[in-house]
């Protein structure tokens, strides 16, 4: 039986204590005089930019000798781009932003650079300005910037990016600043990005196409421009609630139908430029609400009818404002439009 076993096991166990003999108990072992090290200490925040940014550098085609000081051997918050800051949980020196602009830096073989491997491994940037060099959505958008807790302005303008809207850059709720001007984005602009709290959006020069959204003015952004794409249909009539809109440029569009009186509920507009497009119809009398405006420009279009005569009598286009009314075929105008043509202000 197997308890059987465990008893003669135990009995041979016994014996052979006894024979042993009665002497002093075998001594136990030393320890060992080997200790190993204590882990490394953890690398600081700056101290992993670092590594981050001299990798980086060992991609790149750098003509202009941008990142020349670049080296193991120098502070990094002295790098050429570089701004740190003191990050805001622990007080640790931090890469807060990266300013490459005009660099004009490419891969090795003069291709595009991916943004995967730099933007998404600084967890602390505040800002990243990249303007006129080669950066795409090679490898993708990296969509881990959406947790950067104090990542406020993306500037890709004039870069090689091509392909759709990117969502994920707007899905960072920190964001006010976003700058996709003259790359080669292409289709719909995506309506979440007017439901974020953006202050200025330059989407300008690209090709997108199809309407603007109709939550258009859900946004607070202060600055938007939209110009030289091929956004096509009506304005949406909520453009008159955009409620900080300053300046905003639709010129050289594919829009059509006619302006929205709505417009003129833009009490802080400066600048309204939607020239160059197809609109038709006659100009709105509430544009004679705009009482802040000082260069609107309506030229270009197919707009008819008589000009209102109190949009004339704004005090902001009469005191060296700018109204453009040019190319279109209006048949009417008044008393207060005759004095600023006389004037050449219009």
């Amino acid at each position: 039986a197997a308890s059987d076993v465990y008893k003669r096991q135990e009995k041979r166990e016994t014996l052979e204590i006894i024979i042993g003999g009665g002497g002093s108990p075998a001594p136990s072992p030393s320890p060992p005089t080997y200790c190993p090290p204590p882990p490394p200490k953890p690398l600081s925040r700056l101290e992993k930019a670092k590594r981050v940014l001299l990798k980086f550098k060992t991609t790149i085609d750098d003509p202009n000798c941008y990142t020349q000081n670049w080296s193991q051997d120098t502070d990094a918050c002295k790098f050429n781009g570089v701004r740190c800051a003191n990050f805001p949980d622990d007080q640790q020196r931090a890469v807060a932003g990266l300013d490459l602009n005009g660099a004009k830096l490419a891969t090795k073989n003069g291709g595009n650079l991916p943004l995967t491997g730099l933007l998404d491994s600084i967890p602390e940037l505040t800002f990243f300005h990249v303007n006129s060099n080669n950066f795409s959505f090679v490898g993708g958008f990296p969509n881990n910037i959406t947790r950067f807790r104090f990542f406020f302005e993306l500037d890709l303008s004039n870069n090689k990016v091509s392909g759709k809207f990117p969502t994920q850059a707007i899905q960072n709720n920190q964001l006010v600043f976003l700058d996709l001007r003259f790359n080669q984005l292409t289709g719909p602009i995506d309506p979440k990005l007017f439901e974020r709290d953006l202050d200025v959006i330059f989407v300008n020069n690209n090709k997108f196409t199809g309407y603007l959204p109709e939550n258009f003015g859900s946004t607070p952004a202060r600055y938007l421009t939209f110009a030289h794409n091929s956004l096509s249909g009506s304005l949406p009539k909520s453009v008159g609630y955009a409620p900080n809109l300053t300046e905003v440029l639709f010129l050289k569009n594919q829009f059509e139908g006619c302006l929205p009186f709505e417009i003129g509920y833009l009490k802080k507009a400066v600048v309204f430029d939607i020239s160059e497009n197809l609109l038709t119809g006659p100009i709105p009398l509430s544009f004679g609400c705009l009482k802040k405006i000082q260069f609107l420009n309506l030229a270009h279009n197919k707009l008819y009818g008589c000009v209102p005569d109190n949009l004339c009598q704004i005090p902001s286009i009469r005191n060296n404002g700018n109204l453009s009314l040019a190319n279109n075929y209006f048949n009417e105008i008044g008393p207060s439009c005759w004095s600023l043509i006389k004037s050449k202000v219009l």
